[in-house]
């Protein structure tokens, strides 16, 4: 094991263990419960079990009144609207024979909702999509409290809803949970068209339709969008953490293989039951060991920003306190290994057919940057996750894969790195703490030091822009009021082609913000995620245009170049808008959200962390 993988493990281990005990002592006495009783809706009482098996029929019924085999619920994201879950739609029939073909009963147990960052960018709905992670691990604790599971299937893609899911799940952390990928679409238009053709749009240079029809040809069918954002940096960190089937993570919608590994799925729920061989219950598969295997695959790939807030969430629920120092720490040794856009021109597919998981996972733990010695859903180790996955009579079979990577300039060993460091970095200074995604951004971008241009919502930027403003100098944007707390953190992806114009035109341009850019600023060098934010009294509100900032994202310094005496005599200026002007698109209803939320670097959600709540902000 490589020492500074092991000294963080350490680290966190010993920050957490308070916290991650009281977890495990719950979770223990639940699963002793369990194991006691036998099925979970066994202890319930008749008026209740009969409200249970009320709607089933047959052999569903049978069993589950007779409250001998394992009961398995599905919860799901399906929708018809999006994509990556519309193939859902299909799921729920397959599992139930699947798992009834196991000796277990599987009932859809509740849907949680998934919004669609792509739809909503730049409108008031994006508003809502950091709260919706919350939202969906509500929901996903509901579907569950009716007790009368024994483990769960956990049907979900994108952005939140992973990360929401996984929450919920690690409240039930005796429960087995099994999440099931539905897979990417395949290829479109090929990325550097497609980063060009929005280019030109921003510009004027094409119109509506053409533009329309260039993301039709890059969006065009069932399953994941294929860029490597937050939805497939989910996904890759799923399997690592031992919570997919080895290999499920890119095999494509509509494909026997898929269909094979959902099948394989059901299966392997009612196999790790507490009433089975192989108990595997979720609280104890994520174990610190397996959310720094996480933090190691994201920074590897060059995955999306919005694990730095997902992770340190995610981990709290199961009482491990993660912060951005260890993904300092850990970014410092993870060399990056993918190539995948906004990170190069590659998408997804070409990252399964250069090897996919099997082959990053081997590299990673050949080179001691991974624990082996972790349980998963497919038995304890991680060198099962080696493993190629192909059909063989219509069943998935698993065999080790012999050779590395097929495409070198997708995936590399990490002897023979993209780059020796990973792909975030985390920023400090006299402004806050930020994240920085590093992957795409040429290393004559990495250090930007201009004259600061304030704005106090994407739009007038946006204006700014088209009228011309932003024309011929260097410059720091400056967004903010885009914190959780003050409109609940919506990505600001509409910048990244305006700012990429003036980049390619020889102007030095970068980003700070208060807000998300998921990894989709690209090749423009970007601060976001800034914490303290500005709704909360961070120095980000004391900025003033011509105000000279230096962002050095290879150094790790983000720097406001004022006299500290003169910024202690400034005001902040501009704020959030007030629960009154926050309406709309149901915003409304989330105001109490936006009281609550946690600063960025706590998680930026609304449960309590650990003991801090969104009531304190800044360092923890």
């Amino acid at each position: 094991m490589h020492p500074v993988i092991q000294e963080t493990t350490d680290r966190l281990t010993a920050r957490s263990r308070a916290s991650r005990t009281a977890y495990l002592r719950r979770l223990g006495a639940e699963a002793e419960a369990a194991r006691a009783r036998g099925p979970a809706r066994a202890g319930l009482g008749c008026a209740n079990l009969a409200h249970g098996f009320a709607a089933a029929s047959g052999a569903d019924e049978r069993d589950l009144r007779a409250g001998v085999k394992p009961g398995v619920a599905i919860v799901s994201s399906y929708n018809d609207l999006l994509s990556a879950h519309q193939p859902y739609e299909t799921y729920p029939p397959i599992l139930k024979a699947a798992v009834r073909r196991a000796g277990g009963v599987a009932r859809f147990a509740g849907g949680v909702p998934a919004m669609c960052d792509g739809i909503t960018q730049g409108r008031a709905g994006m508003e809502l999509s950091l709260y919706s992670r919350e939202v969906v691990a509500m929901a996903t604790a509901i579907a569950l409290s009716h007790d009368m599971f024994d483990a769960t299937l956990m049907l979900g893609v994108c952005d939140k809803i992973v990360p929401g899911l996984l929450i919920g799940a690690l409240h039930f952390g005796h429960l087995p949970a099994v999440f099931v990928p539905a897979g990417p679409m395949p290829s479109g238009l090929p990325n550097k068209v497609k980063a060009r053709t929005r280019q030109l749009f921003a510009e004027g240079r094409i119109g509506r339709e053409e533009m329309l029809d260039a993301e039709a040809r890059s969006y065009h069918s069932p399953g994941t969008c294929t860029f490597y954002g937050t939805a497939n940096s989910n996904q890759v960190m799923v399997e690592v953490m031992g919570l997919h089937l080895p290999g499920a993570t890119f095999v494509n919608p509509r494909t026997e293989l898929r269909e094979a590994l959902t099948r394989a799925a059901g299966r392997r729920a009612v196999e790790i039951t507490a009433h089975g061989d192989e108990y595997a219950p979720v609280g104890e598969v994520v174990d610190e060991k397996a959310i720094v295997n996480a933090c190691v695959a994201l920074l590897a790939t060059g995955g999306s920003t919005n694990h730095t807030m997902h992770l340190v969430a995610v981990a709290a629920a199961a009482g491990i306190e993660l912060l951005w120092d260890d993904l300092a720490a850990l970014s410092k040794v993870v060399p990056l290994l993918a190539r995948m856009y906004p990170n190069g021109q590659a998408d997804v597919n070409h990252f399964q057919a250069a090897g996919g998981m099997q082959v990053l996972i081997g590299d990673l733990l050949d080179a001691g940057l991974l624990h082996a010695d972790v349980l998963t859903i497919a038995g304890r180790g991680l060198d099962r996750y080696r493993s190629e996955v192909t059909l063989k009579d219509g069943e998935p079979v698993w065999a080790e894969r012999t050779g590395g990577s097929t495409d070198p300039g997708v995936l590399r060993p990490a002897h023979d790195p993209f780059s020796p460091d990973g792909g975030i970095h985390i920023l400090d200074g006299n402004l806050g703490r930020a994240v920085s995604k590093v992957s795409a951004v040429g290393a004559e971008h990495l250090l930007v030091e201009a004259p600061a241009k304030v704005f106090d919502d994407q739009a007038e930027l946006l204006r700014a822009f088209e009228a011309g403003e932003l024309d011929g100098r260097d410059f720091v944007a400056v967004i903010r009021y885009q914190g959780p707390s003050a409109n609940g953190m919506p990505e600001l992806h509409k910048l990244t082609p305006p700012l990429a114009v003036l980049l390619d035109r020889g102007q030095r341009v970068a980003i700070v913000t208060d807000g998300r850019m998921s990894g989709a600023s690209g090749k423009v060098p970007a601060a976001i995620h800034l914490s303290p934010e500005a709704a909360r009294g961070g120095p980000i509100a004391l900025v003033r245009d011509g105000d000279p900032i230096r962002l050095d994202a290879r150094a790790g310094t983000l720097e406001l170049l004022v006299p500290a005496d003169e910024l202690a005599t400034r005001a902040p200026r501009g704020a959030p808008l007030t629960d009154a002007q926050w309406t709309g698109t149901g915003r409304e209803l989330f105001a109490a959200f936006r009281r609550t939320a946690a600063p960025a670097e706590r998680g930026g959600g609304i449960f309590a962390l650990n003991g801090h709540t969104g009531a304190a902000d800044g360092r923890p």
